[in-house]
């Protein structure tokens, strides 16, 4: 997506810089900031999934863009991490009054993590982007509170977030954290490795001798 950096008004920029900054040394609670020095009109958070919700455990990525008219109209929030959440579309855009209808310009960044935080605790099945989830909430709580869960504990778990950086691929948590049963087949097969190795190894100093 193109920056819209070059389309705000220097004091708008001045602005949103000393908002971002401001956030980033004191963010609300379970909520971090990541700038982007290159372009600051791409906003990257990671959200920290509400206890008593489905998604506690999780931490989730999600980002805002400043469109050229902000703060006349609101941001765009997406989520990055995969979620099962009704107001959040199959592409990881946000649905909330306060991104449309009830954004005003005063708001601010922090007003609009605070309420997509809030989204978490409270998801509103009225204005649903993923319907299946909106109909699941309101029919059935115990199966989209599972779906939810399994989504989050496969992609936002933070061993799952770290796993994606690195080179080799993780198929399940258990992989990463060292647990799982293929874990601990490799680690039984490394172990004889080592131990044939150790065995060869002292056969060629005894030739040695």
């Amino acid at each position: 997506m193109n920056s819209n950096v070059e389309n705000l008004p220097p004091h708008i920029i001045r602005l949103v810089y000393k908002e971002v900054s401001t956030l980033t040394s004191d963010p609300p609670e379970g909520i971090k900031l990541f700038p982007n020095e290159e372009d600051i009109t791409d906003v990257q958070v990671t959200i920290e999934g509400p206890e008593g919700t489905p998604y506690a455990g999780g931490l989730f990525r999600m980002k805002l863009i400043l469109g050229k008219d902000f703060p006349a109209s609101p941001p765009k929030g997406y989520f990055l991490t995969k979620i099962f959440h009704p107001n959040v579309g199959s592409n990881g855009e946000i649905c909330v009054n306060v991104l449309k209808k009830d954004w005003k310009a005063e708001l601010g960044i922090r007003h609009v993590l605070l309420t997509i935080k809030c989204l978490l605790i409270h998801p509103n099945p009225e204005s649903a982007l993923n319907e299946e989830a909106g109909r699941l909430l309101l029919e059935n709580y115990e199966e989209y509170a599972s779906r939810a869960r399994l989504l989050t504990e496969i992609h936002a778990q933070v061993t799952s977030l770290r796993c994606k950086d690195q080179t080799d691929p993780c198929s399940s948590s258990g992989a990463i954290n060292g647990d799982g049963p293929m874990a601990k087949k490799h680690a039984g097969e490394r172990d004889k490795k080592l131990a044939a190795k150790k065995k060869t190894d002292k056969k060629r100093a005894l030739r040695r001798l």
